[in-house]
């Protein structure tokens, strides 16, 4: 059976109270019935009940930006899964390069919050990649397959299933840099292979990778069209209604 490709917008930190409800009711107003691809929105969790409410009566789903691995406590400025979950939303990403690479987060720390998404009932969207200076290197594959492993350490087969990956080369977010669709192809076929040997065939022809890196409209199409790339984890061009609308067009 084809995977369903799977589309989701982060909108980082970015938006108002007013100007993320506008935006999802008018990605809601272009996209809510669509069903050949699974959507979801992830705006700032300050926003995200206002989103929901927005996005009510769609197939549109909400996920948030971060998460932490306890379920409440003496964690100022920490958010929780059952926090999450209490304002609506079904994903959380967890793991992207600005949490790594501008916060700080190890590989332990993620796989810690993968592990409390689960448990608690959230679907994760776990980022890996690699900086430019580790693709010079020729160290990409020594880098994802590490973040890979880490990330499901300890996560049971059927916890997995719950699981989307997104591959995301550190150089082409935001850059306006994308990987060519052999660059992104290679390395998600490589991370399908993996899944393979953490759990089986099965599981590793099931499980979704997105591709995340400045992904356009202009380059949706060919980007989703190879065999291994399942999608999208979208992010400026999430931030407005007709360039999300286009990436999602130019795959139905």
């Amino acid at each position: 059976m084809p995977r369903k490709l799977f589309i989701a917008g982060n909108w980082k930190m970015n938006t108002s109270a007013a100007s993320s409800v506008e935006l999802a009711r008018g990605i809601a107003g272009e996209l809510g019935g669509i069903d050949a691809v699974d959507l979801a929105v992830c705006p700032p969790s300050v926003y995200i009940p206002g989103v929901v409410g927005a996005l009510a009566g769609s197939n549109i789903h909400v996920g948030a930006q971060n998460m932490f691995y306890e379920d409440n406590g003496a964690f100022t400025g920490e958010t929780s899964a059952e926090m999450l979950k209490d304002v609506g939303c079904r994903y959380v990403i967890l793991g992207h390069s600005e949490r790594r690479h501008v916060m700080g987060e190890n590989d332990e720390l993620i796989s810690r919050k993968v592990l409390k998404a689960l448990s608690s009932g959230l679907d994760v969207i776990l980022c890996v990649g690699e900086l430019l200076e580790q693709r010079k290197a020729g160290r990409t594959w020594e880098v994802v397959e590490r973040q890979v492993k880490i990330g499901l350490e300890s996560v049971s087969r059927d916890a997995a299933a719950r699981v989307t990956l997104a591959y995301e080369p550190v150089w082409a977010i935001g850059t306006g840099e994308t990987a060519t669709p052999d660059q992104a192809s290679e390395v998600h076929a490589m991370i399908r292979g993996l899944l393979g040997d953490l759990y089986d065939a099965e599981m590793s022809d099931s499980l979704r990778i997105q591709y995340g890196g400045s992904v356009k409209p202009e380059n949706a199409g060919e980007l989703m069209n190879r065999e291994d790339v399942d999608g999208a984890l979208v992010g400026g061009a999430s931030l407005k209604v007709e360039s999300f609308a286009g990436i999602v067009k130019a795959v139905v």
